[in-house]
């Protein structure tokens, strides 16, 4: 099994050699660098969220109000960072969450290809998310033998979402997350402020201009014109029709684990666990589409209400240690979402292999140093609320 925990002590190895590390090992240090890298309107879009934000600083903050209870003399030497999920056996439980912008937020502007290659490096799957800015085959292809999974924003058009799906599924991806709390934009004034967001210009929409029904809904097919392209987008982008009575059409859409994201109130988690998911995301988009409480506070509420369902969670993870945390909060797996897309802003494929494996050390040897010996003993230890 691997022990992440060795890429620390190969940093310090290395060090001794005259080779000192050229990124940094701290999300505030991630921050600080993609703020300088960034240009100023994609700085806002990814680092902003909802209304004055308080949901996304409560997100971060409530990890806070949680602690590990450390066991000594356990003899975790040894850990077993692996999760099964989905029929399969995943290296340790972190994910990288979709973003919408991450096709930009790299210096080639290809930011989906270099996720989607450390992956491929490090085990740790890929979320795609539909807004990408290389179609989701060409970033399935650099996925290698990790798994990814296609995050769906549902279009007004079932024609086009079906398309979306199948390409999905012909493309190998093994879980298809559709994405609930998205059908319109969230109030975020750092946007409104510049009067614009990325897909506006054109940005992260190379799967609807690859897809061929999509293109059908264009004059002539053409998907040259990006201002026809982003206006027929932005007409089919969200769905707010979307009822639970359309869980039934998504669900026959494919045979591939069906995930839904945005998912806070156990009444809501009973109905989908009725309406024959395979998982639940327990999410609030990271504080970017409506006030509410911080996303921690759901999970248990969320575990609890899914029983044998997997529960997969983001929103505020920012450190080895929040992975933890939310792994005794009951989740299966865990998402990260700036903390990789910072690291794509400043070093690309490079940064992300050394975010994903910084952070999975800090997991590792959180675990260890507390007496965990695996996920399973994490989960069955409660936590300290502060």
């Amino acid at each position: 099994m691997p022990n992440f925990a060795d890429y620390q002590l190969g940093t310090y190895f290395a060090g001794l050699a005259g080779e000192l590390p050229t990124m940094p090992f701290s999300f505030a240090a991630w921050e600080r660098l993609a703020e300088e890298k960034l240009e100023h309107r994609l700085w806002d879009y990814v680092a902003g969220g909802a209304g004055d934000e308080q949901t996304q600083r409560g997100n971060v903050d409530a990890f806070t109000r949680y602690g590990l209870v450390p066991h000594m003399l356990s003899g975790a030497a040894e850990r077993d960072l692996s999760v099964e999920l989905f029929g399969m056996r995943l290296p340790s439980p972190v994910f990288m969450a979709p973003i919408g912008v991450l096709g930009v937020m790299t210096e080639d502007e290809h930011g989906d290809l270099a996720a989607a290659r450390a992956a491929a490096e490090t085990g740790v799957p890929l979320v795609g998310s539909t807004l990408m800015q290389d179609p989701l085959e060409d970033v399935a292809a650099a996925l290698g033998d990790t798994p990814g999974f296609f995050q769906l924003y549902t279009p007004n058009d079932r024609e086009v979402a079906e398309s979306l799906v199948r390409r999905a599924e012909a493309a190998g991806y093994r879980a298809l997350v559709v994405t609930l709390d998205t059908w319109t934009l969230g109030y975020r004034p750092r946007d409104l402020q510049h009067g614009t967001f990325p897909q506006l210009r054109g940005a992260c929409l190379a799967n609807y201009v690859s897809d061929p029904v999509f293109a059908s809904r264009l004059p002539n097919g053409d998907t040259s014109d990006v201002a026809t392209v982003v206006q027929h987008w932005a007409l089919m982008f969200g769905n707010p029709t979307l009822t639970w009575d359309d869980l039934a059409w998504l669900r026959g859409l494919t045979d591939l684990p069906l995930v839904l994201k945005g998912i806070c109130a156990p009444d809501d988690v009973r109905r989908a666990v009725d309406a024959g998911v395979d998982g639940i995301y327990c999410s609030n988009h990271g504080g970017r589409q409506a006030g509410s409480a911080p996303a921690l506070h759901f999970l248990p509420g969320v575990v609890d209400a899914a029983g044998d369902l997997p529960v997969l969670f983001d929103s505020g993870v920012r450190s080895g240690v929040d992975v933890v945390k939310a792994l005794a909060l009951g989740a299966r797996a865990v998402g990260i979402g700036r903390p990789y897309g910072y690291a794509a802003a400043v070093g690309g494929t490079a940064g992300v292999v050394h975010a994903l494996r910084s952070l999975l050390a800090e997991a590792d040897l959180t675990m260890g140093l507390n007496g965990y010996h695996d996920v399973a003993e994490v989960r069955s230890r409660p936590l300290v609320r502060l």
